[in-house]
């Protein structure tokens, strides 16, 4: 499960709040990509990334499994069933 947001950016600290409590209920570390990044950047082109933060939920081989782009960020419920075969 990744997070694709701009660290210099007003929604930085809703990602870092989101995370933790993504972390408190799953046990699970969401990976978190500065759009900026090299990384952040070929991920945003790959899924066809518009709206930041977006969190991209993939299988195994790199499928995209369902992502929620822009604001407000899903409910943890919502994504949590993405994590549970990861």
């Amino acid at each position: 499960m990744v997070v694709l947001y701009r660290e210099k950016s007003e929604h930085r600290q809703a990602v870092a709040e989101y995370a933790r409590e993504f972390e408190r209920r799953t046990s699970r570390k969401l990976e978190l990509l500065d759009i900026d990044s090299k990384k952040g950047w070929d991920l945003a082109e790959l899924y066809d990334v518009t709206q930041y933060p977006a969190i991209m939920a993939t299988s195994d081989d790199g499928k995209l499994q369902n992502m929620w782009q822009g604001e407000p960020l899903p409910l943890i419920n919502e994504v949590i069933g993405y994590t549970i075969e990861q």
